[in-house]
């Protein structure tokens, strides 16, 4: 019999199992699809990544990032970030990354936490429908607060030591038979940089100054940077050396080593020297990392400074200040002709502290930016001595001093706070009458530490001379602690130290 055309197959009317198959997991996606349509997407969102995490920050460390695994409904970020203990900042995004960044360094040695909940993403932004963040709980510190300085008594007397306020440990780092008469701190605290002459050349009378770098033991984890794409890109940091290794920089076999600056990077320096044979070949030599000294030939001058970018070098020559490439038989780029001294730079470079010296032997202290501006802080016939910005570059902090009146010339100094915008001096402390005063500031700007040096008119060869050639016999170190709200009522503090040029490790 002759099949009818209408009738179905019997393939039409039961499909195969792979086709039922198929069908049951279009209509299945189908209703996933309306489900995630209707209600949004349900997983919570969550921190990616946080630059900070278990890191040592320090006073160049301005800024921490958090990735979100989303983007975030910004406001309720925001509102529901907590740093305890407290540190102001403002706050910046770009997509999914928010940056803050800090109005001020971390106070040193302080332990942070950082709290996120309760924040929501920018697609549930409907209160009946809002899925808050994974709680997030990140920390990290700030480094240690710690110092050096030269002994002067007892077992420390012409011996670098090192403090730190934080752990309570003191350590004495260098060898006796040397004599420290100068240090610098390298970026990290691992190293210190200093000259030394051994106690039997000082007992001759001989200038035999060399350059050692020695290990402090200090360990700094630094935070993870990220590359423009957003990579993080953790730094790489040597591995500490346990403290008390000693290596020689530059020995004095040659030539007389005197001043010497360390770049900020840590990467360079620069030592005056005189040739032992040529008394008029003089100048300052350059030390790269892994390379032999070289001399800037052709530049000879006075005191100088590198730049905070580790490029040039500020050195006074004749009636002006030049500014050097760092490179050998390199010409000056750039020369400012009122100035005859750098006292120091604001950290990132845009500002440097000046001296001019004034016709009628007065001498002023100005603020040079780096765009060239030239502003007058302050005209005395007293001295300058030294000068320090705070991080903000709010404030400079300076070691000045008052020309007495009388036939005797005598100078009272004096340890001042001026405010940069309105060139307002507001003393701080008054010192005893000697010339030969240190002072540090604390690399998150909250104390001053300064050394008062009790001198003898006997000498004593191993011990260690001020500036001038005296035998200094004691010397007490002191801090004092800033209250920027009101510098009227600062109080020092005796510190159980003896000891003198105190720096704060960075």
């Amino acid at each position: 019999m002759q099949r009818s055309p209408s009738a179905p197959t019997q393939t039409a009317r039961f499909p195969q199992p792979l086709d039922r198959i198929a069908i049951a997991f279009i209509l299945a996606l189908v209703v996933i699809v309306g489900a995630v349509l209707v209600t949004g997407n349900r997983i919570a969102p969550r921190v990616r990544y946080f630059t900070w995490q278990d890191k040592q920050v320090g006073a160049d460390d301005t800024a921490f990032v958090i990735s979100f695994s989303r983007p975030m409904n910004q406001a309720s970020v925001e509102k529901n970030l907590k740093i305890e203990p407290v540190l102001p900042g403002r706050v910046s995004w770009a997509g999914r990354r928010m940056a803050y960044t800090l109005n001020a360094p971390a106070p040193y040695g302080t332990t942070y936490t950082v709290k996120l909940q309760d924040a929501i993403d920018y697609f549930t932004q409907d209160e009946t429908n809002q899925i808050p963040i994974q709680t997030f709980d990140g920390t990290f510190r700030s480094r240690d607060r710690a110092f050096a300085y030269i002994g002067v008594q007892g077992e420390e007397a012409g011996r670098l030591v090192l403090v730190n306020l934080t752990t309570q440990e003191t350590t004495i780092l260098t060898p006796s038979d040397l004599v420290v008469n100068e240090f610098e701190p390298y970026p990290m605290g691992d190293l210190i940089l200093f000259g030394a002459t051994s106690r039997a050349a000082e007992s001759q009378g001989l200038l035999e100054q060399k350059l050692y770098r020695v290990s402090t033991g200090i360990r700094v984890t630094p935070p993870d940077q990220l590359d423009p794409q957003g990579t993080i890109d953790p730094v790489k940091v040597a591995e500490p050396k346990p403290a008390k290794e000693l290596e020689l920089i530059v020995d004095s076999d040659t030539h007389q080593n005197l001043k010497f600056d360390l770049s900020a990077d840590g990467k360079t320096i620069v030592v005056q020297r005189i040739n032992r044979n040529d008394p008029a070949d003089f100048g300052p030599w350059l030390i790269r990392e892994g390379e032999s000294p070289q001399p800037l030939k052709g530049q000879p001058g006075g005191d100088f400074l590198i730049t905070p970018d580790s490029d040039s070098l500020a050195i006074s020559q004749g009636q002006g200040l030049a500014i050097l490439p760092l490179y050998p038989d390199a010409k000056p780029i750039d020369f400012l002709p009122r100035f005859g001294v750098v006292l120091n730079f604001s950290r990132d470079g845009m500002l440097a502290a000046m001296v001019k010296f004034n016709g009628d032997r007065s001498r002023s202290l100005f603020l040079v930016s780096s765009q060239g501006t030239q502003k007058e802080l302050l005209r005395t016939t007293g001295s300058i001595f030294s000068a320090q910005f705070d991080p903000s570059k709010k404030t400079l902090y300076c070691l000045l001093s008052e020309l007495l009146p009388g036939e005797t010339y005598q100078e009272k100094p004096f340890l001042a706070a001026i405010d940069v915008e309105t060139g307002k001096v507001t003393p701080l402390l008054p010192l005893p009458n000697q010339r030969d005063v240190q002072f540090s500031l604390s690399p998150d700007g909250l104390a001053l530490l300064f050394d008062q040096t009790t001198e003898t008119n006997q000498v004593e060869a191993s011990s260690p001379q001020t500036r001038g050639g005296k035998t200094i016999a004691n010397s007490q170190l002191w801090v004092l602690p800033i209250n920027a709200s009101d510098r009227s009522k600062l109080q020092a503090e005796a510190l159980p130290i003896a000891g003198l040029r105190p720096r704060w490790m960075p």
